[in-house]
């Protein structure tokens, strides 16, 4: 499958400008929430510590971090995930 179709794909899904939330989780014993908020405001300036909200696991031991933004396209999607997954204090992104 070439990227052309799987772009086309994606648009066809999504319908951009969008609401959309990135949810990430990391240690709760870092900075995850600092980390997380500063990965997606590259992309989406517009982005602050209202947009976000946190839990932590039973344990203690993780934390997952839900962002709201307004999507602008495709690319920025890919570049928040792209960042999200070279950063070694995110565990998983959804």
């Amino acid at each position: 499958m070439s990227d052309t179709t799987s772009d086309d794909q994606h648009n066809a899904l999504m319908d951009y400008p969008c609401s959309f939330t990135i949810k990430t989780m990391g240690l709760a014993d870092t900075n995850f929430e600092i980390i997380a908020l500063e990965i997606i405001m590259r992309h989406a300036p517009e982005v602050g510590e209202h947009s976000m909200k946190s839990k932590l696991s039973k344990t203690n031991k993780f934390i997952s971090v839900s962002i709201s933004l307004t999507a602008q396209n495709k690319q920025q999607m890919d570049a928040i995930y792209q960042d999200l997954s070279d950063c070694e204090q995110v565990l998983m992104s959804l």
